[in-house]
C-alpha cells in the first residue's frame, strides 16, 4: 500500500507582489542616463540608518535635484563601469564608490552649497538597534522611589 503524500514542509508564498524584473532595472538605467545629460553634477551619498520620513523631507527641499536609490550594480551599469562604457569623461570612476547603502544625487547646484547642506543636515529620531547612546544615566543601588 502507498502512504498518503505528506503535506508538511511545503513552500507556500504568501507575498502577493510580483517581481519587478528586468523592465524596472532598465527603467532605472534609463532614468540615471537621462539625469547625467540633464544635470551638471553627481554626488554619491550614503545613509546611515536613515528613516523614510527624513529622506522624504530632504527630497522635498531638493526638488530641483534628483535622488536615486537602487541596486549598486544597476546604477554603476547606467553610469558605465569602464572608460569605454561611460557616457561622459571619468564617469566610470563614480561606479567604484557605489557600495553598501548609498544613492546618487544629480543636481546643478554649486558644490559648496550641496556640501554645506548635507554636512549640517541631521534628523532627530528614536534610537534603533545598533545606535550609540548619547547620554549615560546611572541609577543608585536599591529600590526606586516613584513620586506621583
Amino acid at each position: 500500500k502507498n502512504m498518503p503524500k505528506s503535506k508538511r514542509n511545503k513552500v507556500v508564498t504568501l507575498a502577493q507582489t510580483q517581481k519587478r524584473g528586468i523592465l524596472r532595472k532598465q527603467e532605472l538605467v534609463d532614468q540615471v542616463r537621462e539625469s547625467v545629460e540633464q544635470f551638471q553634477r553627481v554626488f554619491v551619498f550614503s545613509t546611515n540608518n536613515m528613516r523614510n520620513t527624513a529622506l522624504k523631507d530632504v527630497r522635498q527641499e531638493w526638488k530641483h535635484s534628483r535622488f536615486f536609490f537602487g541596486k549598486n550594480k544597476v546604477m554603476s551599469l547606467a553610469l558605465g563601469r569602464t572608460p569605454e562604457e561611460e557616457l561622459r569623461k571619468d564617469l566610470h570612476k563614480i561606479s567604484e564608490h557605489l557600495n553598501s547603502q548609498c544613492g546618487l544625487l544629480f543636481t546643478s547646484q554649486p558644490v559648496d552649497e550641496v556640501k554645506e547642506y548635507f554636512d549640517s543636515f541631521s534628523s532627530n529620531d528614536f534610537a534603533r538597534s545598533g545606535s550609540q547612546a548619547t547620554v549615560t544615566i546611572e541609577f543608585p543601588e536599591g529600590p526606586f522611589k516613584i513620586s506621583r
